[in-house]
């Protein structure tokens, strides 16, 4: 299975007594999720999952991407790690799978699918992590594939 996490880009700070989850994108956020979706276009397969938070700043991030994608709550500001893994049936399914969402779970997700201690790892803002599943001798192992972030594009 492939895996692929994608952290929405930069958005605005909340206004006092705002809702979290209708902060959007800045002016570089909005930049930073295009250079990352035209990225993504060429790498993803065509028969990729893509779940996405209904966070607004997440559903902008994705629209950038152009193909459909479902809103799902868990990926929420307040998501579960091992709920997010079971989401998405990791390790054992076989279409490719899309998370949009936020740190601190995507970090979390990071940590408990390369078998690292608890602590989540970092995940910058409109950052890919691009992890793949396999079976070796048996056994489940973790093959980190890709970390881009939209500087670098």
């Amino acid at each position: 299975m492939d895996l692929i996490l994608w952290r929405h880009a930069e958005a605005e700070e909340a206004a006092p007594g705002g809702s979290d989850m209708e902060r959007q994108l800045t002016a570089r956020g909005e930049k930073q999720a295009l250079r990352m979706a035209q990225w993504l276009e060429r790498q993803l397969p065509e028969s990729t999952r893509i779940l996405s938070s209904p966070a607004r700043r997440c559903e902008q991030t994705v629209l950038c991407l152009g193909r459909k994608y479902k809103a799902r709550d868990e990926l929420s500001p307040d998501g579960q790690a091992e709920q997010l893994l079971s989401l998405v049936n990791w390790p054992n399914q076989k279409t490719p799978t899309l998370l949009v969402g936020h740190q601190p779970w995507l970090g979390q997700v990071l940590s408990l699918a390369l078998g690292q201690p608890e602590a989540a790892l970092s995940v910058r803002k409109g950052a890919v992590w691009w992890l793949r599943s396999r079976q070796r001798e048996g056994q489940w192992q973790t093959v980190l594939m890709c970390v881009q972030s939209p500087e670098f594009l």
